[in-house]
């Protein structure tokens, strides 16, 4: 689920950035936002010319949870019994890795541009959303001086002009859950006991 997550974005962002700020739609040979290359990951190599989305954290979301998270009840009224979901936020980089610099900092004002007009992606805003993905929403993350040196020291890699943001949230859900039995009556057996002799 999460490479279908990172390909949504991927190809929502391509839509935008291929497309001339005139609004003319044109036809790009290669895509603009691109996903690193597996081989050239130690130490990383961003593609010149394009926008490097990249996955660099992964946690789980502590807030929404259910109040027992170890049953579910259906639409239709039945109790399952299921293991708790699993909520993932997912922080994703792009690198947008340009001979001529001020071109960077263009695709990156237009990465901007596009989240802050389209934070949130679900069925009423994409058609096409991918299975097992309610909604996602996207917030622009900004880390202190020290992080973001921690950050490009661990990716070995000189700074380059990027944005982190924050994909919220991933819901991995039990595909196993039993219905658990439903208690309709309930039945209290009492003995009649004598009283004791003084």
């Amino acid at each position: 689920m999460i490479d279908k997550a990172l390909l949504l974005l991927k190809e929502q962002l391509n839509v935008a950035l291929s497309t001339p700020v005139t609004g003319e739609a044109t036809v790009a040979a290669e895509d603009v936002v691109v996903f690193a290359d597996g081989d050239k990951l130690d130490p990383i190599s961003f593609r010149l010319g394009a926008v490097t989305a990249m996955l660099v954290n992964v946690d789980q979301e502590p807030i929404l949870r259910e109040a027992n998270p170890y049953a579910r009840v259906a639409s239709d009224g039945t109790s399952y019994l299921t293991h708790p979901n699993v909520r993932l936020n997912l922080n994703v980089i792009f690198v947008a890795c340009y001979k001529q610099y001020e071109e960077s900092l263009g695709q990156l004002s237009r990465i901007i541009s596009f989240f802050q007009e389209k934070p949130v992606f679900d069925s009423a805003t994409v058609p096409a959303m991918p299975d097992g993905i309610d909604r996602l929403s996207v917030e622009l993350l900004t880390l202190p001086l020290p992080e973001q040196n921690e950050l490009w020291g661990t990716l070995r890699a000189t700074y380059q002009p990027s944005l982190l943001y924050r994909v919220r949230t991933l819901v991995f859900r039990d595909q196993n859950a039993k219905p658990s039995v439903r208690v309709t009556t309930a039945s209290i057996e009492t003995k009649q006991v004598a009283p004791a002799k003084p």
